[in-house]
């Protein structure tokens, strides 16, 4: 019997408790998981709370990444003993995920913890941090380099806006930090941002479709409003990363940035990347994130606290980043 986060649902909505659990509960799969530490993103708590459609079946364990090693395995890519990573692929929505202190899962959803990394340090970064990797390696493919003129990075203070700062800065580029909560604005200049801009700048249309030359690419974790207006903004031949929806999924814009400036809009997603990319990702993450600025953005939880702080997110109070100890 081991420890979990179950979520389970009645007529009066979710409630969610730790209990244990038995090995013949967890679900078939490849590899089966010691898991060390699991993160709390923004899917996770709509997994513990309401499901937000993404929850299949009931009792559900939450927890869409985790880090830990391998106990048992039944694919050769995998030894016990050999430290792994998982982020995306539903687990921790359609499938069991890593609120828990034993995972079970395909050999294909896991990535080998790179060198240079702990299993702690790994889910400091988590699905948050792979995301803004993912987002800043699509802009610098197309053509972003430093020196081009300042990168904005939108909910700059949450886990992948955070992430994202701390990476571009660290790797020469000058970084413009989009918030709405001017008591992070310490924090963000922490991370490596030279320019502090209030939400409030961006968070409304514009009837012109083009506006000043700012940004020379961006990494947006808002959506909504806020990236039409962004587009509008954007340099010649310039990229935006779309890595979220905090402010709405629709796009109030028109195609006039993309057919007179060549703006480019790259979506991103971290659920279904192939092997190579993750991999080439968490290396990136390994060299080109400062990890003394990601112990800067990081606070801790156990399972116990899960809860609350599933709550908490989904009304944007969490900043940074938080690791969750499943066996504290």
């Amino acid at each position: 019997m081991f420890n979990a986060l179950v979520v389970e649902k009645t007529e009066d909505g979710t409630h969610a408790e730790v209990r244990s659990v038995s090995y013949d509960d967890l679900p078939a799969g490849d590899v089966t998981v010691s898991v060390d530490y699991s993160t709390v993103n923004y899917k996770d708590g709509l997994c513990i709370g309401p499901g937000g459609g993404l929850v299949r079946t009931y009792p559900h364990v939450p927890g869409i990444d985790f880090s830990g090693t391998v106990e048992a395995s039944d694919d050769p890519r995998y030894d016990v003993g050999d430290p792994v990573i998982l982020t995306g692929w539903r687990v921790g929505e359609a499938r069991w995920g890593g609120y828990a202190q034993k995972a079970r899962v395909k050999a294909d959803y896991l990535v080998p913890l790179p060198n240079g990394l702990t299993t702690r340090q790994a889910m400091a970064v988590g699905t948050a941090g792979f995301t803004s990797m993912l987002a800043i390696m699509a802009l610098e493919d197309h053509g972003l380099k430093p020196g081009q003129g300042p990168v904005l990075v939108t909910g700059a203070a949450g886990g992948v806006g955070s992430v994202a700062t701390a990476i571009l800065a660290n790797l020469g580029y000058e970084v413009a930090a989009v918030t709405g909560r001017p008591e992070t604005s310490d924090y963000l200049k922490e991370l490596g941002a030279e320019m502090i801009v209030d939400r409030s700048e961006l968070n409304e249309t514009t009837k012109r479709p083009l506006e000043a030359e700012a940004w020379s690419g961006c990494v947006d974790a808002v959506g909504g409003a806020m990236l039409a207006r962004v587009l509008g903004q954007i340099k010649y031949g310039g990229s935006v990363a779309a890595v979220g929806l905090a402010g709405g999924s629709s796009l109030p814009t028109t195609v006039i940035p993309f057919l007179l400036r060549g703006v480019n809009l790259l979506g991103i997603d971290s659920v279904m990347q192939p092997y190579e990319n993750r991999k080439r990702a968490w290396d990136r993450i390994a060299t080109d994130l400062p990890l003394a600025k990601l112990e800067g953005m990081v606070s801790s939880a156990t399972l116990s606290d899960l809860p609350a702080l599933g709550r908490d997110i989904i009304k944007g109070k969490v900043k940074g980043r938080v690791i969750v100890n499943v066996n504290a």
